[in-house]
């Protein structure tokens, strides 16, 4: 079986198997990851870029290079590789946890429960939940729903495409770097920055991707891609800023403004600022539709885009 079908039907059933199980509860194979990355950190940490680089090196260098490997050993049984490329398409997106988590979020502010919004806030960003009002969490999650989209579908679908196996384990590895220590501490200003830069570089085609379906299938096209070239290049993430934008605009809301991170307050450009309105609760369940149907259509694109490549190297 050539190698674009093994991806076709392994990423499809990955796909299907996230919408029907979500993320184990224990054992994850990303979790297990972390671990190992927090070890690697221990022995490794200088507040010095270069010794980040080595730990970006060594453990998305390992992680891809092991599933590179494990791909190689199974190229010849093409069902236990169409096996094999299911379980890294169903371990590396997490589309339905991110949908859960929003929903609960917006139950719990739907029920007037802030406090159990609050609660569960960090599950999804960041941000300090106590420094924020219901309006505020609420937006919060639409926006963390169009960022998570990207990075926990529509990038690793395509990277899938891309690489195969190594590309879906590979770009879950750096964007799970990105999360540990690419932000700017202290402690992590240089030693995250080689994961922080490798994370921009990987996510680009996803972010991309990703608004691009959002303008289409959000039902308002022409505001989705206003929303996109005006406000997109003014977020501070050149990745975030073409999802979130695109999102606002296909939602008719606005994002951005003042967040709360640890202590510290970001004063972020309004994204959609002339034609959106505030954020509603009831803008929750619309922006995990949105982010539903822009996953289904990344995997038609980067399955259909691998099958055309196949018959063309045929």
């Amino acid at each position: 079986m050539r190698a674009d079908r093994i991806f076709a039907y392994g990423a499809t059933a990955g796909l299907i198997g996230d919408l029907l199980l979500g993320d184990p509860r224990r054992g994850h194979p990303v979790a297990a990851f972390g671990t190992a990355a927090a070890e690697v950190e221990s022995r490794l940490w200088h507040d010095h870029r270069g010794w980040g680089a080595l730990h970006t090196l060594v453990c998305a260098g390992g992680a891809a290079g092991a599933a590179a490997l494990a791909a190689r050993t199974v190229r010849d049984r093409p069902a236990v590789a169409v096996a094999l490329t299911a379980a890294a398409t169903w371990s590396v997106i997490g589309g339905t946890s991110l949908g859960r988590e929003a929903r609960a979020i917006g139950g719990a502010l739907a029920a007037g429960d802030l406090g159990t919004a609050r609660e569960r806030l960090p599950h999804l960003c960041g941000r300090d939940p106590q420094a924020l009002d219901g309006p505020q969490i609420a937006r919060a999650v639409v926006e963390s729903v169009a960022e998570n989209t990207s990075d926990a579908v529509v990038g690793a679908l395509v990277w899938g495409a891309l690489g195969g196996v190594p590309g879906f384990v590979g770009f879950r590895a750096v964007n799970t770097l990105d999360a540990m220590v690419g932000h700017t501490s202290p402690r992590y200003r240089r030693y995250g920055w080689a994961s922080a830069r490798l994370d921009d570089l990987a996510g680009w085609p996803g972010a991309r991707l990703t608004a691009v379906l959002a303008v289409a299938a959000g039902g308002r096209p022409r505001d989705a891609v206003r929303a996109w070239r005006a406000d997109a290049g003014k977020h501070p993430s050149p990745n975030a800023g073409p999802v979130e934008a695109s999102f606002a605009g296909a939602l008719g809301v606005r994002l951005g403004g003042t967040l709360a991170y640890g202590g510290r307050v970001e004063h972020r450009p309004v994204l959609n600022g002339a034609a959106g309105r505030a954020v509603e609760t009831a803008d929750i369940e619309r922006a995990v539709r949105l982010s539903r149907r822009v996953s289904a259509l990344a995997l038609g694109v980067c399955v259909a885009g691998r099958l055309i490549a196949g018959r063309r190297r045929t």
